[in-house]
């Protein structure tokens, strides 16, 4: 039997029609199963409650548990490496962080690169850390703490939760891009403490974990590490006031193995960003000083990749290196 050329042509399309309907339907029917969130820390870090709002308004809207799986140690990458590894079936998802992006160059033997080996699926929320002094420091505001640094080189501690954390880096940023020079001084448990006690000049803290001690004047606030003011501390000025284009946010998001069907990704974005524009979200992360971050799955990996570059930049100007 003889095939017309406009009957082939009908035929070859009704095949490559039939043939993508299977990752469509796929893509509608998901989740059919649990969904594991895997986090790289313990329950109670900011990245852990940031997965389990979203993943209990995920649960709520898709029918399926999206399941919150605690896998501590390495700096995250215990985590970032098992969903690397996983199958690309979208039912185990990375809960990211800022320390994915500071790990790819801190630490420079891992077996996987973040950007490369992760799927973007979207932002979660995004927090600023605020520049606190103790009060026996003599400096009243950003602009006079800045002069008092330069007058005393050297005479001036920062403590932060350990070698190459957000904190530290946001300290390093600010050094580099004002031209002072501040002293480190990593813990490995809380420098809260010393920071309250004097033993501590200054540190780049989590806005949840000062602002009591802030408004009971036992630290001083000077400037927000985000490029505007925070909501949680309105008249705290943002650092970038007075070192323009100065930014250190600790944000989280969502990602998966590389190859997850796209189809997937695009249903767990609008997802997502649906959760993220629920009021009562909205409200919880404001009580945590965070605020929403939605995106694209695009715009994601594009966010990713330059604040992985950032980062690099400025562990390369400071030397920061893990012995």
């Amino acid at each position: 039997m003889k095939i017309l050329r406009r009957e082939f042509l009908q035929l070859a399309a009704g095949a490559a029609g039939l043939a993508s309907m299977p990752s469509f339907a796929q893509a509608q029917s998901y989740p059919t199963r649990p969904v594991h969130v895997i986090v790289g820390f313990s329950a109670g870090n900011a990245t852990d409650i940031d997965a389990r709002l979203v993943g209990q308004s995920l649960s709520e809207r898709l029918g399926q548990q999206f399941i919150v799986d605690n896998r501590p140690g390495a700096g995250s990458n215990i985590a970032a490496d098992a969903v690397v590894r996983a199958d690309p079936d979208g039912y185990t998802l990375l809960a990211m962080t800022v320390t994915n992006a500071i790990n790819a160059t801190l630490l420079p033997g891992l077996k996987f690169d973040i950007v490369r080996d992760i799927a973007p699926i979207g932002g979660t929320m995004r927090t600023a850390n605020v520049l606190v002094v103790n009060p026996s420091v003599p400096a009243k505001t950003l602009p006079e703490f800045i002069a008092y640094a330069k007058a005393n080189p050297g005479k001036i501690n920062y403590a932060s939760g350990g070698l190459g954390s957000a904190p530290h880096l946001a300290g390093e940023l600010f050094k580099i891009m004002t031209g002072v020079d501040l002293v480190h001084v990593p813990y490995r448990s809380s420098y809260v403490p010393d920071l309250l006690d004097g033993r501590m000049q200054a540190a780049f803290t989590a806005i949840p974990l000062s602002i009591r001690y802030i408004q009971d004047g036992k630290l001083r606030a000077l400037g927000v590490t985000s490029a505007t003011r925070s909501h949680e501390m309105p008249d705290v000025p943002a650092i970038a006031k007075y070192a323009p284009g100065y930014e250190a946010i600790v944000w989280h998001g969502i990602g998966a193995p590389k190859k997850t069907p796209p189809e997937i990704v695009t249903r767990l974005n609008k997802e997502i960003n649906a959760v993220l524009a629920e009021p009562a979200i909205k409200t919880r992360f404001a009580s945590l000083g965070a605020e929403p971050m939605p995106m694209t799955p695009a715009e994601y990996g594009k966010f990713i990749a330059d604040d992985t570059e950032k980062w690099a930049k400025v562990m390369r100007a400071a030397n920061i290196k893990v012995n």
